[in-house]
């Protein structure tokens, strides 16, 4: 076991921690070896001082040896998540367009949980719509088999966050725990397509992908958005290029940051995600999710792909009706 006294002593002195420290306190943490105090501390240094690469990978693999694992039967497939936390109160983007990749015909593992700043998470559109949530293996398998897509409700396989959850909550600050959801898929997809609220952020991921070894896009919208919301000029960054994209050049209007608006309820978020999907939604709305869910096709298409052919391929997903048709047949096995 290792001594918190000690490795609260280092982090005073500046000192990172090892990526294996830090799965050993994260295996620790679950098993109640420290007092709530302590872990507190831990958490606030961090914090003050920023989590290194390291100490994020060994948190994540802490988080998955302590957590429940989803072997998918499917060789390629794809999460779409944010990091939250831009406090923009946006509709569903990653969630929806994650049923327009899947109505292309890919494969997608979501990942997600409730909303923590926004009015609606993905677990909250989903959970909505009648999905029950479910870590049974062989139904998680029908589902993505069978419509393309699965739905993984974070607080059934992480198991280790129920231990730092109070704490979490009575600190005034988010801590690095809020970094880990992105990077946590109890499935451990081979792509992802993540926005992140910061070039900071964008950074550190980067770095955290590049360790892992997976096939990956982060997007950052300039204007502080944790996802292409064509308000404006935005980032990408993957494993084979980075460079700054306008909305214009990729043939999109610019949206008002009005028409990302969850609204203030729920029932309004899940109206816009089913508008979009149905396609009668506000113009703005349909080139936001098709410029998401184009950049993640790129990814899963390892770049192969230009992304004009790939917005090309979420547009037809959506106007042909087949995103749509994935979500009801999604609802059917999962309800």
């Amino acid at each position: 076991m290792i001594q918190m006294k000690n490795i609260l002593d280092r982090i005073l002195n500046g000192e990172q921690l090892t990526r294996e420290e830090m799965r050993e306190i994260l295996v620790g943490i679950t098993r109640e070896e420290y007092p709530a105090e302590q872990v507190t501390a831990l958490l606030t240094g961090i914090q003050m001082r920023g989590i290194s690469v390291n100490e994020l990978l060994g948190l994540r693999d802490g988080i998955l040896e302590t957590g429940v694992p989803v072997p998918l039967d499917v060789d390629r497939y794809i999460d779409v998540v944010g990091t939250g936390g831009d406090r923009k109160n946006t509709f569903n983007i990653s969630t929806t367009s994650c049923f327009v990749i899947a109505g292309a015909g890919y494969k997608v593992a979501k990942h997600g949980n409730y909303a923590s700043t926004s009015a609606s998470g993905a677990s909250n559109v989903i959970a909505r719509h009648g999905i029950k949530f479910s870590s049974d293996i062989d139904k998680l398998n029908r589902s993505i088999n069978e419509c393309g897509i699965v739905y993984l409700h974070a607080q059934l396989f992480a198991r280790a966050m129920k231990y730092v959850g109070p704490i979490r909550k009575a600190l005034p600050f988010p801590t690095c725990f809020n970094l880990l959801g992105p990077i946590v898929n109890p499935s451990q997809p081979a792509c992802q397509l993540l926005g992140v609220a910061t070039l900071d952020q964008m950074r550190l991921y980067n770095s955290v992908y590049q360790q892992i070894g997976i096939d990956y896009g982060i997007v950052h919208g300039i204007d502080g958005y944790d996802e292409i919301s064509l308000t404006g000029d935005f980032k990408v960054q993957t494993n084979s290029y980075e460079r700054v994209f306008s909305p214009a050049e990729l043939g999109l209007h610019i949206a008002r940051p009005e028409e990302l608006q969850a609204g203030a309820s729920e029932e309004e978020a899940a109206a816009i995600f089913d508008a979009v999907l149905e396609n009668r939604c506000l113009p703005a709305q349909k080139e936001i999710v098709m410029a998401n869910a184009a950049f993640g096709i790129q990814v899963l298409e390892r770049g192969q792909k230009s992304i004009e052919e790939c917005l090309g391929i979420a547009r037809e997903s959506i106007e042909s009706g087949r995103a749509f048709r994935t979500f009801k047949k999604f609802v059917e096995l999962n309800s």
